[in-house]
């Protein structure tokens, strides 16, 4: 049995995840930290903080495995610190604390073009986050990621809902992708045997099982 540690569970993705989770006979417990309270539900250990790393701070329960779906958009943070703060240190704390409670596989929700050296300010900050990750020397880990994600979010993103009709039929990694359909193979590889150290896991390489 595996008692695990998500992070971003009222988002698009961590919601299909946080199911999976509960559904999965090999989890025991489910620890996640949120700003927004969950409904109450089996398994799940729910602590709420206006920051996520005030809940993550105190947390002393051993964990297994560690999934961070957090993500944001410049628009939608407000500022650029403010989506640095959500979309890189977030994404490091959660690792770190992972880490100190002794996880073995860090399982996180990257971006389609994440890249350090990227001249466009949201590849970059992805990038910046999976190298800072790299540099962590997990056991396991694997960053997935997804083009444009498909799905009914709580809130609307304008820029999204226009340009999803051209990214459904686009080619390769650029190509939309279901939030169920990442929520999926990140289960897939978190209770999968053995694995690489590190494995990145493309926008066309995800399954399409909610199409």
């Amino acid at each position: 049995m595996s008692r695990v540690l998500i992070t971003g569970a009222t988002g698009l993705v961590g919601r299909h995840l946080l199911r999976k989770l509960i559904d999965e006979p090999k989890v025991s417990e489910i620890i996640a930290p949120t700003r927004r309270r969950l409904p109450e539900m089996k398994k799940v250990i729910n602590l709420v903080e206006a920051d996520l790393t005030d809940s993550l701070g105190p947390l002393k329960t051993p964990v297994d495995m560690v999934f961070c779906c957090l993500g944001s958009t410049r628009r939608e943070a407000g500022t650029k610190e403010a989506f640095i703060h959500v979309d890189y240190t977030l994404v490091v704390d959660t690792a770190i604390t992972g880490q100190r409670l002794g996880a073995k596989h860090l399982l996180v929700v990257s971006a389609h073009g994440a890249n350090r050296r990227s001249p466009f300010f949201y590849n970059r900050v992805k990038g910046e986050m999976e190298n800072a990750l790299m540099q962590e020397h997990w056991p396991r880990l694997t960053l997935v990621r997804p083009s444009l994600l498909l799905g009914d979010r709580e809130s609307k993103r304008s820029g999204e809902s226009f340009m999803a009709p051209i990214f459904k039929i686009l080619p390769g990694n650029w190509r939309a992708v279901q939030a169920a359909d990442v929520a999926a193979v990140m289960m897939r590889e978190a209770f999968s045997p053995g694995g690489q150290s590190l494995k990145i896991i493309e926008s066309g390489d995800i399954p399409q099982e909610n199409a």
